[in-house]
């Protein structure tokens, strides 16, 4: 399958380089990269600077893809890679024992895939993270929180193969009055959507992570999903 696909950047990337970059980011080390223009063109900007959003076309078809929005994983397994690559800050005993138990049995392989797609653990996202390993929002509230403000999903490439298989297009710029605005409103929607709705809204029957820990709960529970 053919895609169009964008990398928000404050340069023009027409080669893009197969390990180089930050190792501290979601999936780890690789390219990261959007289906949708406008949220590559607020990714490429900051407060003062313009931005570029790179367009490239990427052949998939002979690409092994992880999908971690497929209904073969729950929004812990998305956490759990995020808990591999980025620095929560882990200052209680609860989010420690819940980063190890997490890291054990909600660990995906995907270190050897060619791409992968899932959430952006933009500012927003990242603190529902942590407040779930923390206690304070349950598996239900977390994955809710994910769609709020349509902060989007990322594609990564990850290997040499994925790497080979782009073809650089062009690009759009993106003016930093116009975009930077529009990122932070998102961001903005995706907190107050999350304080209005989600995190004081407890259901009966919301699992938390310490019900998690003491029951020892597993992927295929049909609570967690």
């Amino acid at each position: 399958m053919r895609k169009t696909i964008f990398h928000g950047s404050t340069s023009v990337i027409e080669k893009p380089v197969y390990g180089y970059g930050k190792i501290r980011n979601d999936y780890g080390l690789g390219f990261y990269c959007t289906e949708d223009l406008n949220l590559a063109k607020e990714w490429a900007v900051t407060k003062d600077s313009n931005g570029y959003a790179n367009r490239y076309v990427i052949e998939t078809d002979g690409l092994t893809c992880l999908n971690l929005n497929s209904g073969e994983y729950t929004i812990l397994h998305w956490l759990s890679v995020l808990l591999e690559n980025r620095i929560f800050d882990i200052n209680t005993a609860l989010a420690q024992e819940a980063k190890e138990y997490l890291l054990k049995n909600f660990s995906v392989s995907y270190k050897d895939v060619d791409i992968i797609t899932g959430y952006r653990a933009d500012d927003s996202y990242f603190s529902f993270a942590q407040d779930f390993i923390n206690g304070a929002i349950s598996v239900r509230q977390l994955g809710n929180a994910m769609h709020l403000g349509k902060l989007g999903t990322q594609f990564v490439l990850k290997s040499q193969k994925a790497f080979d298989s782009i073809l650089y297009e062009g690009y759009e710029t993106a003016d930093c009055t116009e975009w930077f605005s529009k990122k932070e409103i998102r961001d903005k929607s995706a907190r107050r959507q999350y304080f209005d709705i989600e995190k004081n809204r407890r259901q009966r029957g919301d699992v938390y992570i310490v019900q998690i820990l003491d029951e020892e709960i597993k992927a295929d529970d049909p609570r967690i999903r």
